[in-house]
C-alpha cells in the first residue's frame, strides 16, 4: 500500500470523525450515554462511506522458478532387444529421470517411441518398427513454447518416415543423442529391401528388384536365390568389393498360376557372419486373371487427367487410356469404364454410345462444362448454371452405404471448381458420397455421387481433383489414401456383377510386423447400410489347426477386424451375420518378416552425421557422467525465477457495503427506540 493511499484513509478518518462530532457532540450540554452512540456510529458510516470511495489496494510480488524441461526419449523397437541393450536403456533411461543434479535443474518428461511415440509406462521392445524423425519433430512440438533438452536413448536404426540425419531442431531445443549396442562393422551380406508387384496377370512375368548389401574389405562372389515352394525359380552370381557395397537384382518372374504365390529370396553366407537373419526375406505376388480397362476421354487438357490415370493405375489390376475427344474411335466395348471429362455437346455422339451399349461412365464437369447439354441428358442431375466459377468443398457423408471407403481427410481438402447454378438430383437413383460445402455452408446436394443401375454411373461435380491428392500426399506422406479411395470408386463403377448386402475387403498378403485388417459391410433387405447389426468373424490358422472368433466393431460405415502379431502362415476367415443366413469366407497369408531384426550393430555413421547437423556431442552408454554435466553445467538450461505482481483490493468492496447497511440500521433502530423518529 502506497503511502498516499494511508494519507488518504488517515484523512477519511479525520472528516469522519469531524462530522460526526459536529453533528453529535459539539456545543451539547448534558451528553447522554446515547449521543456518544449516535457519534460512534455516524463515524464508522462516514468512514465506511469513505473507505469505499478509496478502494484502498495493496500489492503483492509472487515469484516462480520456471525450469526448462528435459526430455527422455527411449527407442522401444525390437531392434534394441536383437542387439542386447534391454536392460541397458532401461538402466540408463531410469538414472537420468531420478538423477538428482538433473531433477534440480529440469522438469524430467520420459516417452518411449517406436511408429509413434508414447508416455513411457515400461520398456517392453516389442515395437516392429522405429520413427526417430518423427519421434524427436513430435516430442519437439509438445515443449515447443519451452527450453527444451531431448537425451535420444537408440541404436540409431530407423526402417521407418523420413532421414533423423537431416532433423535439425529448433532454437528452443537443444539435443543429446546417446548411441547403444555395438558399434563395431562386421562382415555382414543383407538384403535391405524388396520391390516387388502386389499384383501379377496370368501368364505374364512380373519384375522383382532386390537391393542387397555388403560391409566387408573383401572382394567376394555371391549366389543370390529365388525359391518357389522350394524351388529355385532364379539363380544369380553377384560380386561385392570395398569398393562396390551395394549391388541391385532385378529380374523377371513367370505368372503360371492363379492365386497367392510366396517366394524366398535368399543370399550366400559368409564365413563367421554374425548376423544370418537379414539374409533371408520372403515375398509374395498375387496372381489374378483379370483386368480392368478404363477409358478417359477430355476435349480440353487438364492435371486432372494425369493424376485419374496415376491413381487408377497404382492398382495393377487396372489400366487407362487417355484420349481427346477427336482420336475416340469405335471401340468403348475394349473398357469396363469411360470417364467422360468436362462434357459438351460435342461429346453427343460418344454419350449416346456409351447409354445405347450400357457402358459404365463416370462424369466429371468443371468450369469447361456444358449444363445445358448435360442437363438435357437426363441422366438424374441437372444444373441451372451460369456461367461463373463457384468453389465446393467436400463433407464426408457417414451414412453412405453403398460400398466401404474411409474418410481420409476430406474436411481439410482444397474444393473444386465448377458453374454456379442450383442442381437437382435424383436422390432415390443416387447415393452421395461426399457434399457440397459452400461459402461454410453445408448443402444437401452432391459432389461425388453413384448410382446402383445399370449402366452404374457416377458423378464427380468439380475439377481440380489432382489439388485433393497432393494434398493427401502432404498430409500421409503417401499417395496411398487417396489412390484407394478413387480405386474404390472405379472398382465399385466398374463392375458388373449384381449388387451384394455382404462384402468384405481385406489384403491377400501381411506381414508380421503389419496389422492385419479386415472390413466387412453389411446392408439391409433395402440395401441400406445397417448400423444395428451383430457380424462375427471365425479365423483359422490352416498350419496349426487353431481358430477363434471375435465380434466385428462398428467404425463409421462399415464393420472392422483387428489383428496384431499374427503368426506366420495361411489363415482363412467366416464373417456371419448373426440372425441372418448370410456369410462370406476368404483366405490370406502372413508372410514372416521382421525388419528390426535385420540390423547387427549400432547406427554409427548415422548417429555422427545427426550429431553434426545439431551442433551436439555424440555419447556412448560408458558417457553418462559426461553427459550429465553437460546438461546441468550449460547456461541454456539454467532455471529462470519469474516474478508476478499482483494488486488486491484490501477489502472486497461488498463486504464494507454489507458493513455499512448493517451499522446505518442499527443506528436507525436505535433512534427508533429512543423515540427519536
Amino acid at each position: 500500500m502506497t503511502i498516499s493511499v494511508i494519507l488518504y484513509i488517515t484523512l477519511a478518518l479525520l472528516i469522519a470523525l469531524g462530522f460526526a462530532f459536529f453533528q453529535y457532540l459539539y456545543r451539547r450540554k448534558n451528553l447522554a450515554r446515547k449521543d456518544y452512540l449516535f457519534f460512534g456510529l455516524r463515524t464508522l458510516a462516514v468512514f465506511l462511506v469513505l473507505l469505499i470511495l478509496i478502494n484502498p489496494k495493496i500489492t503483492s510480488v509472487e515469484y516462480e522458478l520456471e525450469k526448462p524441461e528435459l526430455i527422455i526419449l527411449a527407442d522401444n523397437s525390437q531392434s534394441i532387444s536383437h542387439l542386447d541393450q534391454n536392460q541397458n536403456i532401461s538402466n540408463i533411461s531410469k538414472n537420468l529421470a531420478e538423477n538428482a543434479k538433473i531433477k534440480e535443474i529440469f522438469q524430467v518428461n520420459s516417452f518411449q517411441f517406436g511408429e509413434q511415440i508414447d508416455i513411457t509406462d515400461s520398456l517392453d521392445f516389442t515395437a516392429n518398427q522405429s520413427n526417430i524423425y518423427n519421434a524427436l519433430s513430435e516430442s519437439e512440438k509438445i515443449f515447443s513454447e519451452k527450453r527444451s533438452a531431448i537425451v535420444m536413448l537408440t541404436d540409431g536404426n530407423q526402417n521407418l518416415g523420413r532421414d533423423y540425419k537431416y532433423f535439425k531442431s529448433s532454437q528452443n531445443t537443444s539435443v543429446f543423442p546417446v548411441i547403444l549396442g555395438d558399434t563395431t562393422t562386421h562382415t555382414d551380406l543383407s538384403i535391405e529391401r524388396i520391390n516387388s508387384n502386389r499384383y501379377a496377370f496370368l501368364n505374364n512375368r512380373f519384375p522383382v528388384e532386390a537391393f542387397l548389401n555388403y560391409t566387408g574389405n573383401e572382394n567376394i562372389t555371391a549366389t543370390v536365390r529365388i525359391k518357389n515352394n522350394g524351388t529355385v525359380v532364379h539363380t544369380e552370381k553377384i560380386q561385392f568389393s570395398k569398393d562396390n557395397r551395394s549391388q541391385i537384382l532385378r529380374t523377371d518372374l513367370p505368372a503360371n498360376s492363379v492365386g497367392v504365390k510366396t517366394y524366398s529370396l535368399e543370399i550366400d553366407f559368409l564365413e563367421n557372419e554374425k548376423n544370418k537373419i537379414n539374409n533371408l526375406q520372403d515375398f509374395a505376388v498375387e496372381v489374378i486373371d483379370e483386368q480392368t480397362s478404363v477409358l478417359i476421354v477430355s476435349d480440353i487438357s487438364h492435371p486432372d487427367l494425369g493424376a485419374l490415370q496415376k491413381s487408377i493405375e497404382s492398382n495393377q489390376q487396372r489400366s487407362v487410356d487417355i484420349k481427346y475427344l477427336n482420336e475416340v474411335k469405335s471401340q468403348l466395348s475394349n473398357y469396363q469404364l469411360v470417364i467422360l471429362y468436362q462434357v459438351n455437346n460435342k461429346f453427343n455422339s460418344l454419350f449416346t454410345e456409351v447409354l445405347d451399349k450400357k457402358i459404365n461412365y463416370l462424369v466429371v464437369t468443371g468450369s469447361q462444362t456444358d449444363w445445358n447439354y448435360l442437363s438435357n441428358l437426363k441422366l438424374g442431375i441437372s444444373k441451372n448454371s451460369v456461367n461463373q466459377p463457384q468453389e465446393f468443398f467436400p463433407v464426408y457423408n457417414e451414412t453412405f452405404g453403398s460400398f466401404q471407403f474411409e474418410d481420409i481427410g476430406f474436411n481439410d481438402f482444397p474444393p473444386l471448381i465448377d458453374k454456379f447454378g442450383s442442381m437437382e438430383f435424383e436422390e432415390t437413383k443416387f447415393h452421395v458420397m461426399l457434399f457440397q460445402e459452400i461459402e461454410g455452408v453445408e448443402t444437401e446436394d452432391p459432389l461425388i455421387a453413384v448410382s446402383q443401375n445399370s449402366p452404374k454411373s457416377g458423378f464427380i461435380l468439380g475439377e481440380n481433383i489432382w489439388r485433393w491428392r497432393a494434398k493427401s500426399y502432404l498430409d500421409h506422406k503417401s499417395f496411398q489414401k487417396f489412390d484407394d479411395f478413387l480405386g474404390k470408386l472405379i472398382q465399385n463403377l466398374a463392375k458388373n456383377s449384381p449388387r451384394q448386402r455382404l462384402t468384405i475387403d481385406s489384403e491377400n498378403l501381411y506381414y508380421s510386423n503389419e496389422n492385419v485388417v479386415i472390413s466387412a459391410q453389411y446392408l439391409d433387405e433395402n440395401y441400406q447400410f445397417d448400423a444395428g447389426a451383430s457380424l462375427k468373424i471365425t479365423m483359422k490358422n490352416e498350419v496349426r489347426d487353431t481358430s477363434f472368433t471375435s465380434d466385428m466393431i462398428l467404425k463409421n460405415n462399415f464393420y472392422q477386424f483387428g489383428a496384431v502379431d499374427l503368426p506366420s502362415g495361411e489363415y482363412s476367415y467366416n464373417v456371419k451375420v448373426s440372425g441372418r443366413n448370410l456369410a462370406k469366407s476368404g483366405n490370406f497369408k502372413v508372410v514372416d518378416f521382421s525388419t528390426e531384426q535385420q540390423f547387427i550393430t549400432a547406427n554409427l555413421s548415422d548417429m555422427k552425421t545427426f550429431a553434426e547437423n545439431n551442433g551436439s556431442a555424440l555419447y556412448y552408454e560408458d558417457q553418462m557422467e559426461q553427459l550429465v554435466n553437460a546438461l546441468v553445467s550449460s547456461d541454456k538450461f539454467k532455471p529462470v525465477q519469474k516474478s508476478q505482481q499482483k494488486r488486491l483490493p484490501l477489502i472486497d468492496w461488498y463486504y464494507l457495503l454489507f458493513i455499512l447497511v448493517i451499522v446505518l440500521a442499527a443506528e436507525w433502530f436505535y433512534r427508533k427506540y429512543v423515540g427519536l423518529i
